[in-house]
C-alpha cells in the first residue's frame, strides 16, 4: 500500500502563485511516476503534469509554460509550482502515484483562482 498526503492548495488571485506538495509513503518502489491530476465541477478527471523516477516530465499543453512539477532529491515527494494562475485553473487537484501497473491516489486538494 501507497499513501499519499497532499497540501497547498488555497486561494489566490489571477495572476497569483501556488505550490502543492504531495508526499508519498509506504511500500514504494524505486521505478515510478507521480503526478497531479485535476477536476473541475462537472467535468472529468485531467492530467495537469508527471514526473518519472528518472526524472522525464511531461505537462497539459494548458499549463506549459506556467506549472512546474519537481520531485525532491532522495524523497518521495512530487512538487508542482504554479504560476500565472487563471480562473481556468480552478479545480480540485489530486495527487497520484504509479508503479507496476497500480495506481494511488492522494486525497484532494481545492485550488480557487479568484478574478
Amino acid at each position: 500500500q501507497v499513501r499519499l498526503v497532499a497540501s497547498g492548495g488555497g486561494l489566490v488571485q489571477t495572476g497569483g502563485s501556488l505550490r502543492l506538495s504531495c508526499a508519498a509513503s509506504g511500500s514504494i518502489f524505486s521505478i515510478n511516476t507521480m503526478g497531479w491530476y485535476r477536476q473541475a465541477p462537472g467535468n472529468q478527471r485531467d492530467l495537469v503534469a508527471t514526473i518519472t523516477s528518472a526524472g522525464v516530465v511531461n505537462y497539459a499543453d494548458s499549463v506549459k509554460g506556467r506549472f512546474t512539477i519537481s520531485r525532491g532529491i532522495g524523497e518521495n515527494t512530487v512538487y508542482l509550482q504554479m504560476d500565472v494562475l487563471k480562473s481556468e485553473d480552478t479545480a480540485v487537484y489530486y495527487c497520484k502515484y504509479r508503479a507496476r501497473f497500480r495506481d494511488y491516489w492522494g486525497q484532494g486538494t481545492q485550488v480557487t483562482v479568484s478574478s
